[in-house]
């Protein structure tokens, strides 16, 4: 599967990638919107993002989260009824609900931000599977 993954000593904070993120799903520059946000973290920067780890679906009402065929947790739009559940479950904190469309959204790994980066702090990698190690991959 693939996934987003960071790298914490190349990170300058610039935030193009929330930036990006934003403009790409929603059309506004936005942070709240993007579904990566940096933050500082011991003289450094952290960045928070979905690591497709599925646990979003298994409360879905509707069935509107799915894994695709590349093992990115994907949403079904006119399947959610911005019931929240997702949003309140996901035990890292990175699905997000964007109240104007009453939607729920998260990381898709589509790569915007990576190009958008300008120190090269993201990458696409690929993954064998889910798990909470992802959520400290580097590179």
């Amino acid at each position: 599967m693939k996934v987003l993954a960071f790298n914490a000593d190349l990170c300058t904070g610039a935030r193009e990638c929330e930036a990006a993120c934003a403009q790409t799903w929603f059309k506004v520059q936005d942070a709240a919107k993007s579904s990566i946000r940096i933050s500082t973290k011991d003289n450094g920067f952290s960045a928070a993002f979905c690591i497709q780890c599925g646990k979003c679906i298994e409360v879905c009402p509707t069935e509107a989260l799915y894994y695709n065929k590349q093992g990115v947790v994907l949403l079904k739009k006119d399947l959610c009824v911005g019931c929240m559940s997702c949003v309140g479950f996901c035990p890292y904190d990175v699905m997000y609900f964007a109240p104007e469309e009453a939607i729920a959204f998260k990381c898709v790994a589509c790569g915007q931000c990576v190009k958008a980066c300008p120190n090269d702090a993201l990458k696409i990698v690929e993954v064998e599977e889910a798990s909470t190690d992802v959520w400290n991959l580097r590179f």
